[in-house]
């Protein structure tokens, strides 16, 4: 039934919990699993022209390492992973990226806040909202 998983990663403690779920799942169903970080360009837009590229560079090499950290925790399991880094809204990047790979799960964090009453409305909840595939949602404290 899942033969392609994506990981989501933002690089949080949380998501190092998420990570070993959805690596259960692929080493449980043989599947691969594709890391995708993305840098939230959104941050661009209240800061000074003169800081937007040495922001832009800490969030790409944060979300480089947290991507390589899943890869290799999927790696040391024998599963066949993909990384991929990508930079624009988040849900929007991790529900093309769905789309366009084929995935067939994905497994990601949420921050915990509650769901219901959270108006402006987290990653996660638009993309559970808005996926063509079934969506994992793992709690902090799962």
């Amino acid at each position: 039934m899942y033969e392609s998983i994506l990981f989501p990663t933002d690089g949080t403690d949380h998501s190092a919990t998420v990570a070993d779920h959805a690596v259960d799942i692929a080493e449980t169903r043989n599947a691969s699993l594709h890391v995708l970080s993305v840098v939230d360009d959104r941050a661009f837009l209240v800061l000074d022209d003169d800081r937007v590229e040495g922001v832009r560079a800490d969030l790409e090499e944060n979300a480089l390492e947290a991507a390589d950290r899943a890869a290799t925790h999927a790696t040391d399991h024998g599963i066949e992973t993909e990384t991929a880094i990508q930079t624009g809204n988040p849900a929007e990047c991790i529900l093309e990226y769905a789309d366009a790979h084929g995935i067939d799960l994905v497994v990601m964090g949420t921050s915990g806040d509650d769901y219901e009453n959270n108006v402006v409305g987290s990653v996660s909840q638009r993309v559970v909202r808005s996926a063509s595939v079934p969506v994992l949602t793992i709690g902090p404290d799962a």
